[in-house]
């Protein structure tokens, strides 16, 4: 079998914009992760490629956005001062309005499309996208730092084409931008893993939002309660997504593998670590399924820089040292960050915490195999009027 090629998409652009200084959302992590990439040696891999980008056309982008939408965010980001429309969600402490704006989420649109169109036009096996995964982004409003809906309008793209996709979430937060976006098509299948939205933002993303019409049984929701550790993140996968994907068999996986699930990570309530993540990044490898992976997010930066390494050695069968190199150490540790290990062991909550997060996921798988596995996995392949 032929080695797999893969492209990682990178832009030192990126470099150039900020949310702000104290917003949670650090383009500077994308650096960190280049740096740590550098120092496994995965940046020289014999069947992979680094690729640039170009900002996201207005036509591709009209396939989801309202053109006033557009134009409003066109306006705030060429402006010298600060400026705010919350009919749009711009201006608010999550979407803030800054220099560049628009050339910032354009770019990164650009460069979720340019992932799909290697692996679409120029048969890459697999491709990271390092800057995408804004899955909160509405069709006319900004949320959760995402203005532009990536995945959507690559996802839009490849539906034009033709093609079967599957959109995959494990992101700490429900991608409810993209749900939306297909909640009554069966064109694409859309999964989600998640901290429950009883809690926790957006408030969305439960059992019983399985799509509408056509739609129905094609958005699949796996929420978790806090505490949620490495088994139990892995037994949502295996139960609930793993035989949903190999039913449905997509052409081509949109997987959006944010780093906030991880325990450290400051603004959630999971307990993830490497382990599981790796595990299931294999597992989605495994299904030799061309394969597009946004990086999403992730607040604690060294957190999102091992898990895009991890994801990354996955992505091209590269075992890695599971303690981080001496180079990168001694790169970081001038900057305060004490890590030393790429890859954690396996994690488990504590005892009491653990028994209540189980037992509500049990009742979680439960219900989504009663409401959609039956009638649905079967249907999964016939996509006819």
């Amino acid at each position: 079998m032929p080695p797999c090629r893969t492209a990682l998409i990178y832009s030192p652009l990126f470099g150039n914009f900020s949310y702000g200084e104290d917003h949670p959302f650090k383009l500077q992590r994308n650096r960190l992760a280049y740096d740590l990439l550098d120092a496994y040696g995965l940046l020289k891999l014999p069947n992979m490629q680094i690729r640039d980008c170009q900002p996201a056309t207005d036509d591709l982008l009209l396939t989801f956005h309202d053109p006033d939408y557009l134009a409003r965010l066109k306006e705030f980001s060429a402006s010298e001062e600060p400026r705010a429309d919350f009919r749009f969600g711009l201006g608010d402490a999550d979407c803030p309005v800054f220099k560049g704006l628009y050339d910032c989420a354009a770019l990164g649109a650009g460069a979720t499309f340019e992932a799909v169109r290697l692996v679409e036009e120029e048969h890459f096996d697999i491709a990271l996208n390092l800057t995408g995964g804004w899955h909160h982004a509405h069709r006319a409003k900004a949320s959760g730092f995402s203005y532009l809906n990536d995945a959507v309008v690559a996802i839009n793209w490849l539906i034009a084409r033709g093609r079967r996709v599957l959109y995959l979430d494990i992101d700490a937060h429900h991608g409810d931008g993209v749900q939306e976006a297909f909640y009554d098509t069966d064109q694409v299948l859309t999964i989600s893993l998640h901290e429950s939205g009883i809690y926790f933002y957006p408030g969305t993303g439960f059992e019983d939002e399985i799509g509408e019409g056509r739609g129905k049984g094609y958005s699949v929701n796996i929420p978790l309660l806090a505490h949620a550790d490495d088994a139990i993140f892995m037994k949502a996968f295996d139960e609930v997504a793993y035989p949903l994907i190999a039913a449905y068999n997509p052409d081509i996986i949109i997987s959006q593998i944010g780093a906030d699930t991880f325990r450290t990570d400051p603004l959630t309530n999971l307990e993830i670590t490497t382990y599981s993540y790796r595990e299931i990044l294999l597992k989605i490898k495994r299904l030799k399924i061309p394969w597009v992976a946004l990086g999403g997010g992730g607040y604690d930066l060294m957190n999102t820089a091992r898990a895009w390494t991890v994801a990354w050695a996955v992505m091209n069968d590269v075992k890695l040292n599971p303690r981080l190199p001496k180079s990168f150490i001694e790169k970081i540790e001038p900057l305060g960050y004490p890590n030393r290990v790429l890859l954690d062991a396996m994690h488990w909550a504590d005892e009491g915490e653990r028994v209540l997060t189980l037992a509500a996921v049990e009742k979680s798988i439960a219900r989504i195999k009663k409401n959609v596995f039956p009638g649905i996995i079967g249907s999964y392949g016939d996509t006819s009027p």
